[in-house]
Order: C-alpha cells, then structure tokens, then sequence
C-alpha cells in the first residue's frame, strides 16, 4: 500500500496546486484507486521566508513545524514542500517531524545528475533567499555541478517576476523577466536551467529558453511518488 502524503502548502497556493496536479498526472494511475493518498495543508498566512532570512522579518519556522504536525496528525507518512526558500528551515523543520520531509533541492541536484549526466555548468533561477544562502550552490556541489547564479540586478527581476506571479499575472511582464534572465544565463555557459522557486514553473515551460528547463516542483513530485510507492513499479521517466 502506497504512503499517505502530505503537502505543507501555501507558499504559494499556486504552486502548491501544481505540486499535486504534477503528482497527480505524473502517478501511473488507470482508475482512482491506484493514486496516492495525498493530504494538503494550505497555509497562506505562513511568513515570507525570504524577507524573513534576509530582512529579519518575523519568522515562518513556527507556523511550519504547526503545519507538520498537524499532517502528522492526520496520518501523514511523508511531507513534501513545495516551496525552495522554505528549505533553508528544512533541517530545524526535520528535527521537530517524525516522517521524512523530502529536500526538495537535493532532489533536484541528483535529478541533474541522473538525466543529464555530461553536463556541468547549471543555470539556477530562484529567490534572493534561496541564492544567498547558498541552497542550490550547495547541493549541485554536493554532486560535483557548478552553479551559475544571475547577478543583483538580475535577482531583483526575478523577485520582481515572483511577486507578480503570485499576484496571479501569469503573462507579459513576469514572463519577460525570467525569460531574459534565462536567457543571460545560458550566454554565460548554463547547459541546463533549474526553476528553482515554485512560481516560476507557472510561467516558464520547456522552449521558452534554447536550454532544458528543469523544474523543481516537478523533480518533487516525482520524488513523491517515487517515496510513496516505493515497493511499487517504477515511476514515469521526465
């Protein structure tokens, strides 16, 4: 029998309903019994993690570890986030849950390394949170990739284009936005670009940039399924 999983959503909603539309199309599934039990607690009130890591502002890791617990409760036996800033809180996070919460961007790190094995040099669009400290650096090191990373004014634009997307305007100026950081990046030598905040998948699909785009909340809902039916058959190449 499959586990039962949990989503600790709302940051942003958006994503989160494509984490589990992503699980959802992604499960080899001929009827409604074969698809994961999947429980979702959407909470948008959680604090902006970036402004809280950067800024000092209040800080999100409270009403996190509230939101684990109460999938916990509810018979979660595995939690996915779909948020990479939110990951800079996964260890303090991990230490409070008593099921595995999967890391999201490490997924992603061996993602690269799984389907695209000769390739180095990884273009990464993601929060200022995210880049400054360090998460996806981190990781594509950890598997011996190099990160490039867009510079200050090119973070801006992509902060910018996130809180656009999460006004729920998913075309025109966002759009632009990530495209021509993208498109920076892979002057710079990327060979592939990793959607690296949740939002961004939203926007940017696969031909939009002359490189593979790798998004990170897909890479967690195959680790999902993968996860959760794991004595099961194998799970859809991506």
């Amino acid at each position: 029998m499959a586990k039962v999983v949990g989503i600790l959503g709302g940051m942003g909603p958006a994503a989160t309903v494509d984490l589990f539309q992503q699980i959802v199309s992604l499960t080899p599934a001929r009827r409604d019994q074969d698809h994961l039990p999947i429980l979702i607690h959407n909470d948008p009130t959680i604090p902006d993690r970036t402004a809280a890591i950067l800024h000092g502002g209040t800080d999100p890791l409270p009403q996190m570890i509230e939101g684990v617990h109460r999938l916990e409760r509810m018979g979660a036996q595995l939690i996915a986030m779909p948020c990479n800033t939110a990951h800079y809180y996964w260890g303090a996070l991990q230490a409070q849950c008593q099921v595995p919460i999967l890391h999201m961007i490490r997924e992603t790190a061996q993602a690269i390394v799984a389907h695209w094995p000769g390739l180095r040099r990884i273009g990464v669009l993601a929060t200022s949170g995210t880049l400054q400290c360090h998460l996806y650096q981190d990781a594509l090191a950890a598997v011996g990739l190099t990160a490039l990373v867009p510079d200050r004014e090119a973070v801006a634009a992509i902060m910018d284009a996130v809180y656009q997307i999460k006004a729920g305007i998913l075309e025109g100026e966002p759009v632009h936005l990530l495209r021509s950081v993208g498109a920076g990046l892979v002057a710079a030598g990327a060979e592939v670009l990793i959607l690296g905040c949740t939002e961004i998948p939203l926007v940017l699909h696969d031909g939009d940039l002359p490189v593979p785009l790798l998004s990170s909340t897909r890479v967690l809902a195959q680790a999902v399924i993968r996860e959760a039916r794991a004595s099961q058959e194998a799970v859809p190449a991506m």
